[in-house]
């Protein structure tokens, strides 16, 4: 078990907007709570790259672009071409989704192929890299495949979901996954973590960033959680 402060806890979150209709003002309120809260990140579609930047510039909170999301099928030149467009409008975390049609065909040279470009154009300007498997498609066999890869190609974390599918984060997903990459790959959990009682076991299973647009009202349950027993930090 850990000790958590509420910074701390905060810290973990990805505050999430990567609906299609989000408007600059919505970027404007979700980087206004973002810094609030001192959330890690905001999570927002790659075209919002410059515009989060910018509302974020000065601060420690980082603007993560979502790259070919959230189906993953575009070629590998897309999503690297897409990822260092991100990256020079201002992005500097990168959560990038695979290619599922070749996972499907276990074509596994042209994941580990993917994923390399992907991360060495991250890494070469110092940005996070975060792959996205969305587990609700695949079967276990293919997730340890994915987590076997990614040990080897060393994004800093494996998704679980985009939120998007067919189903999110599950607390058995998160175990396999942190399983198969020990801490040579974090991971990151997202997709249905509304509450602090599911945040709460996604990290005692394993996960150390949490993907949610529910941030505030997960941070509030803390604070909350805390007052009620007199405490300033939390044991997870």
């Amino acid at each position: 078990m850990k000790s958590y402060t509420l910074d701390d806890l905060a810290r973990m979150i990805d505050h999430t907007n990567l609906h299609t209709d989000a408007s600059p003002k919505d970027m404007e309120v979700l980087c206004n709570e973002a810094k609030e809260h001192h959330f890690a990140m905001v999570a927002i579609n790659q075209v919002q790259s410059g515009l989060c930047a910018k509302l974020l510039e000065g601060t420690d909170i980082h603007t993560g672009a979502a790259i070919s999301f959230p189906l993953g099928q575009t070629t590998i030149a897309s999503k690297v071409f897409d990822t260092k467009d991100a990256i020079a409008n201002g992005a500097n975390e990168i959560d990038y989704v695979v290619n599922q049609t070749e996972v499907k065909a276990s074509n596994w040279d042209y994941i580990k192929d993917e994923m390399s470009q992907i991360v060495a154009a991250c890494h070469e300007k110092d940005v996070t890299c975060k792959v996205i498997f969305e587990n609700c498609y695949l079967n276990d066999e293919e997730k340890i495949k994915l987590c076997e890869i990614a040990k080897a190609v060393k994004p800093d974390f494996i998704k679980t979901s985009t939120g998007f599918g067919t189903g999110g984060a599950t607390f058995d997903d998160v175990k396999l996954m942190k399983e198969h990459v020990g801490d040579a790959v974090k991971v990151k959990a997202a997709g249905g973590i509304r509450d602090a009682k599911t945040f709460m076991k996604m990290i005692e299973c394993g996960a150390q960033r949490i993907g949610t647009s529910a941030g505030i009202s997960i941070i509030k349950e803390f604070e909350t959680m805390m007052k009620e027993q007199g405490v300033s930090t939390l044991e997870i």
